[in-house]
């Protein structure tokens, strides 16, 4: 239901601004101001991506929790594609999921609502018994010579 209101309030509301925006600065200043946003939308999507993966790589290598750095990466790609929808509401909406107060806000919010019941990180190694013994093996393969013994170990030794 709530997914149905969004797609039919949404374009409502663009369609809206749109038209009151366009009515007291012009049509062109409009467009431009919608392209402008998407251009820069872009490279702060970028920049704010670059320092969520960062964020995500630091807490893989020091075996930390990732929720927090997957949410603020997942915040960053909705933001993107709503900067990139024409629009002054989607844009307003985009821009604040930029900001990592608000992503931190909405990422304390979204943890309130959901339980996690179980998180594993990484291999566990089977539980340790008392009747097995690790080791390694080669495999080696018959080193008789073919054309018999080589007469080394048998046979007499020369005399002085």
């Amino acid at each position: 239901m709530y997914l149905f209101l969004a797609f039919l309030l949404v374009p409502l509301i663009e369609i809206g601004l749109f038209i009151q925006i366009g009515g007291a600065i012009g049509l062109w200043p409009t467009l431009a101001i919608v392209v402008l946003t998407a251009v820069l939308g872009t490279w702060l999507v970028r920049a704010q991506g670059l320092l969520a993966l960062g964020q995500l790589r630091s807490s893989f290598s020091d075996l930390r929790d990732p929720t927090e750095p997957l949410a603020h990466g997942a915040m960053i790609l909705i933001s993107g594609a709503l900067l990139l929808t024409p629009g002054f509401f989607t844009d307003a909406i985009g821009f604040l999921l930029l900001m990592p107060p608000v992503r931190l806000a909405v990422y304390r919010y979204v943890r309130t609502r959901v339980t996690v019941r179980h998180f594993e990180m990484g291999h566990r190694p089977p539980p340790a018994r008392d009747d097995i013994i690790d080791g390694d093996f080669e495999e080696v393969r018959d080193r008789t010579p073919q054309n018999g013994p080589s007469g080394w170990t048998k046979g007499d030794l020369p005399k002085d």
